[in-house]
C-alpha cells in the first residue's frame, strides 16, 4: 500500500519538514527493533473501493469485505498502540495517528457479517438464515434420492456396479450407458467421447435441484440487500475512511523506510538548517548491501564540505572509487531530504540544500544532434545560470570529452565562477591543472583516492586534503605492458609531467614533517606559558607577603616609640616629685635599663629573615634519610634522572601518581626513591622547570629501535612512554622496520598491556606503513 506513498515521496527543502520525515523513520525503527505488538500485515488499500460506493445506491462488492474488516484492523490496531503511549513516547508518529478518525461500529459491523474465515455468516439475516437452512435440507434431499436411485438401477442391472454418481454442469448426474437411457428417466447434461455413455440427472433429482437453484437466487439477492444496507450505513464514514487509508498507506511507507534503514546500518545524523557536510564513516548503501551478502568490507568515505572548503576536487587512479565517492554524496544527501536515515556515523552532521544538480554518464544524442562534450557543456550552462549558495552540484570526470588542454580550461573557468556564486559541489577528474586550484582559487580543496604502491591495486578509500596521482605509467607496468612502448609514452610524456606526483608527494611529506615540528612547538609554547604563569603567580604571592611584613613590622616599631615615650615620660615625672632623692632617682633608672632591654630583644625579632624557599644543599646533604620502608599514598618522593620531589598520589605494582606543583604525573615505580620533604618549592620549580623545557627540546616524536635487542628496545619503548606521559604529549612513532614483522609483533604485545598504552596502530602508508607503529598515551 505505501507504493502510492513511495510514488508520491520527494526532495524537501523545509527543515522542519525534514525533520518530522526523519523523526518519524527513526521511532519507527526503534518500534520495528523493540516493540512487540505493533501490526505488520493487512496493509490492505480499499480506496478506490469506497470512492465506487460513495453514490447513493451502490453497494460494495462482498470480495472487498474480508480485506476492509482485515485493513479496519491494523489501523485499530495502529491507533491503539499510540493512544496507550506517553506524549513524549513517539512523538511524531503519534501526532500523525491523532489526526486519524476511524468510526469503530464499522468493524464492530463487519465482525457481524463475516465469519472467521471471511464467509458471509448465515445469520447475518433472519431471512438468508431461513433461506441456506432451506438450500441445505434441499440439498440433503437430492443426495438422498439419487443415492438410492444408483442403488435401484445396480439392482435391475441396467447401471454397472462399479457405477458412481458424478457432476455436470454443477449438477449430480448418473453414467447410464447409452442402451439403457430410455430405463431412467431424466436430463441429459452430458455424452462421453465415445458416445456410449449419458450423463443423466434424474427426474426427481432435477425438480429438487431447480428448487435449489431457486433458493440460491433468493439467496444472492438477500446478499446484496444485506451488503446495501451495510454500504449504507458505512457512506457517511466515507470520508474519513480515506483519510484512515491515507494514514495506513503512509505508516507503510514508513514501515520501509526503517527496515531498509535497519537493513544498512543507517542513523539520523545532527540536521543544520544551512548547507553543510560533515559526513562520518558514510557508506553507499546499495554497495554495502552487495558487498555484506558477498562478505566483503566495504570502506567507509569522511566528507567535510563548509563554508570555507565548498568544492572538493577529487582526483587519483582509475577504478580508484572517484565516482563511487561522488555518487554516494549525491544519494546520501537526497535520501536525507527525503526523510531517509543515511549509514553514517551519528555524530555526524548533514546540512539542507535547495537544489542538486547532477552531471554524470554520457548523455550523447543523435536526434538532438548532441555529443557527449555538448551534453556536458549545457549541462554546466545551467549550472551556471542556476546556481546559488544553497545549491550542490554534482560532475563526474569534470572535462573529459574534448582536447585536454582546452576542456581543462574551460573546466577550471566553470569552477571558478561557480565558487563565486558560493555554490558547494564535488567534481572528479585527472586534469593536473583542475589540482592546483586549490590555495588559487577560494573555496576549493583536493582529495584523493589512495592507492598502494606496493600491491598495485586501490584502497578505495578518501583522503581531503591532497590530490591524487592516477597512476597510469605503474599499472601499465604492473600490467606486463611492453617495456619497449612504456619507454616510448615516457619520451613523448617529459620528465617535468612524470615528476609531478613524486614532487607533490614530497611536498606532502615535507608538509607533514612541518605540521609535525608545528604541533611539538605548540606544546613546548604551552608548557612555557604554563610555567610562566606558575612563577608570575609565584612572584605576586611573594611581593603581597613581603608587603604585608613591612606594614606589621612598621606598625610594631610604632608602638614601641609610643611605649618608650610614656616610660621616659613617667621616669621624668618620678623624678621630679621624688625632688631627686639619690634611692628614686637609681630606680628609675634600672627600670630605663629594663626597658631598654626589652626594647633590643624586640627590634631583634622585628628584623625581616629571610625566607627559605629550599633548604642549602649541604645542609640537606647532611640530612639522614628515613629508613627505607614500601612507599604509600602521602610520602614524599624524588624522581631519578629528573631532579624533581613531589608527594605520593598513588601507588600499584608499576605505576604511581605523584604531585609535583600541584600537578599530577604518572611515574613508572622503578623510578621513584623516598625523601624528605623539603621546606619551599622555590628552587625545585626552577629546576624542574629548566629540566621540562630541556626535555622538551631534546624529546623527539620518533624512536628508533632498529637493529635494537628485543629487551633493550621494550626498555627504550618504557622509558619513552614515561618520558611522553611527564611532558604531556599524547602521541609518538615507534620505528621498528619491516622485516620478518619479528620485533614488531614483540613491541606490540608489550604495548597491548602497557597501563597508559590508549591505543596503537600501523602509521599510514604514505607516513611508513607497517613499518612504523603510532602509539597514543591515555
Amino acid at each position: 500500500m505505501g507504493l502510492d506513498e513511495l510514488g508520491r515521496m520527494h526532495f524537501e527543502t523545509e527543515p522542519e519538514q525534514i525533520e518530522i520525515l526523519l523523526g518519524q523513520v527513526g521511532e519507527m525503527m526503534q518500534i520495528i527493533q523493540f516493540e512487540n505488538h505493533f501490526p505488520s500485515q493487512d496493509y490492505f488499500d480499499l480506496r478506490q473501493e469506497l470512492l465506487r460506493i460513495k453514490p447513493e445506491g451502490t453497494y460494495i462488492l462482498f470480495e472487498f469485505l474480508p480485506e476492509l474488516r482485515a485493513s479496519l484492523s491494523t489501523i485499530q490496531q495502529i491507533l491503539d498502540f499510540f493512544f496507550h503511549k506517553k506524549e513524549n513516547i513517539y512523538p511524531y508518529l503519534k501526532s500523525l495517528s491523532d489526526k486519524v478518525v476511524l468510526e469503530r461500529s464499522i468493524l464492530q459491523k463487519l465482525n457481524l457479517l463475516l465469519t472467521e474465515k471471511g464467509e458471509l455468516r448465515d445469520d447475518a439475516s433472519e431471512k438468508l438464515l431461513k433461506i441456506r437452512q432451506q438450500i441445505k435440507q434441499k440439498e440433503k434431499l437430492a443426495i438422498q434420492r439419487i443415492h438410492e436411485i444408483l442403488v435401484e438401477a445396480k439392482k435391475s442391472k441396467f447401471l454397472s456396479l462399479d457405477a458412481e454418481i458424478t457432476i455436470r454442469n454443477s449438477r449430480l448426474v448418473l453414467p447410464v450407458p447409452s442402451s439403457g437411457k430410455r430405463q431412467l428417466k431424466g436430463f441429459v447434461h452430458d455424452v462421453s467421447a465415445s458416445g456410449q455413455t449419458l450423463f443423466i440427472e434424474p427426474e426427481e433429482v432435477f425438480e429438487i435441484n431447480n428448487v435449489i437453484v431457486e433458493l440460491k437466487a433468493e439467496e444472492k439477492k438477500e446478499i446484496i440487500a444485506i451488503l446495501t444496507e451495510f454500504t449504507d450505513f458505512v457512506r457517511p464514514h466515507i470520508e474519513h475512511l480515506i483519510g484512515a487509508y491515507v494514514f495506513l498507506g503512509i505508516i507503510d511507507l514508513i514501515r520501509a523506510k526503517a527496515r531498509f534503514s535497519i537493513e544498512i546500518n543507517a542513523n539520523l545524523p545532527q540536521l543544520k538548517h544551512q548547507p553543510v557536510m560533515q559526513w562520518i564513516e558514510a557508506y553507499h548503501p546499495l554497495l554495502l548491501i552487495k558487498n555484506k551478502a558477498q562478505k566483503k568490507p566495504v570502506v567507509p568515505m569522511d566528507l567535510r564540505l563548509d563554508n570555507n572548503q565548498r568544492i572538493l576536487i577529487i582526483s587519483g587512479p582509475n577504478a580508484g572509487g572517484k565516482s563511487v565517492c561522488l555518487r554516494t554524496a549525491g544519494l546520501l544527501q537526497y535520501m536525507i531530504q527525503c526523510g531517509i536515515p543515511v549509514p553514517m556515523k551519528q555524530t555526524s552532521v548533514a546540512g539542507i540544500f535547495q537544489d542538486i544538480f547532477l552531471d554524470m554518464g554520457d548523455e550523447q544524442s543523435i536526434e538532438n544532434d548532441l555529443s557527449s562534450y555538448s551534453s556536458h557543456l549545457l549541462n554546466m550552462k545551467f549550472f551556471l545560470q542556476n546556481a546559488s549558495s544553497q545549491t550542490l552540484f554534482l560532475i563526474d570526470e569534470m572535462g573529459e570529452g574534448t582536447e585536454p588542454r582546452v576542456g581543462g580550461a574551460i573546466a577550471e573557468a566553470i569552477l571558478e565562477k561557480l565558487s563565486q556564486q558560493k555554490a558547494f559541489g564535488i567534481v572528479t577528474t585527472h586534469y593536473s591543472n583542475l589540482k592546483l586550484l586549490e590555495g588559487k582559487v577560494e573555496g576549493i580543496i583536493n582529495g584523493a583516492m589512495l592507492f598502494d604502491i606496493n600491491k598495485m591495486q586501490p584502497l578505495y578509500h578518501l583522503q581531503m586534503g591532497k590530490p591524487g596521482s592516477s597512476f597510469a605509467f605503474e599499472i601499465a607496468h604492473n600490467l606486463g605492458f611492453p617495456e619497449e612502448v612504456m619507454q616510448m609514452a615516457v619520451e613523448k610524456t617529459g620528465e617535468t609531467q612524470l615528476s609531478f606526483d613524486k614532487q607533490y608527494q614530497q611536498i606532502e611529506e615535507e608538509k607533514n614533517q612541518l605540521e609535525q615540528k608545528r604541533a611539538e612547538l605548540e606544546l613546548a609554547d604551552e608548557l612555557l606559558t604554563q610555567a610562566l604563569k606558575r612563577y608570575q603567580d609565584l612572584y605576586n604571592q611573594l611581593d603581597k607577603s613581603k608587603k604585608e611584613i613591612l606594614k606589621k613590622a612598621k606598625e610594631d616599631a610604632a608602638e614601641l616609640i609610643r611605649q618608650s615615650n610614656r616610660l621616659i615620660e613617667k621616669t621624668i615625672q618620678e623624678i621630679k616629685n621624688s625632688a631627686a632623692q639619690k634611692e628614686a632617682t637609681h630606680k628609675s633608672r634600672e627600670t630605663l635599663k629594663e626597658f631598654q632591654k626589652v626594647l633590643e630583644k624586640e627590634s631583634q625579632e622585628l628584623v625581616p629573615q629571610p625566607i627559605h624557599l629550599i633548604r642549602d644543599e649541604e645542609n640537606s646533604d647532611k640530612e639522614a634519610l628515613p629508613k627505607q620502608k614500601p612507599l604509600q599514598a602521602g610520602d614524599w618522593v624524588h624522581i631519578k634522572n629528573l631532579d624533581a620531589a613531589g608527594e605520593l598520589f598513588s601507588i600499584n605494582d608499576t605505576e604511581a601518581v605523584v604531585i609535583i606543583n600541584s600537578v599530577k604525573l604518572n611515574i613508572s615505580t622503578d623510578r621513584l626513591e623516598p625523601t624528605t620533604k623539603p621546606a619551599s618549592t622555590k628552587k625545585f620549580r626552577g629546576r624542574l622547570l629548566e629540566d621540562i623545557n630541556q626535555k622538551l627540546q631534546d624529546f623527539r616524536l620518533t624512536i628508533d629501535v632498529r637493529g635494537s635487542r628485543a629487551d633493550d628496545a621494550i626498555a627504550q619503548v618504557d622509558h619513552y612512554i614515561d618520558e611522553a606521559l611527564l611532558l604531556g604529549i599524547n602521541e609518538f612513532r615507534i620505528l621498528h622496520g619491516k622485516g620478518n614483522g619479528i620485533l614488531r609483533s614483540i613491541i606490540r604485545e608489550h604495548l597491548s598491556q602497557h597501563q597508559s598504552v590508549a591505543e596503537f596502530s600501523d602509521e599510514t602508508i604514505e607516513n611508513g606503513g607497517s613499518g612504523l607503529t603510532l602509539v597514543k598515551i591515555k
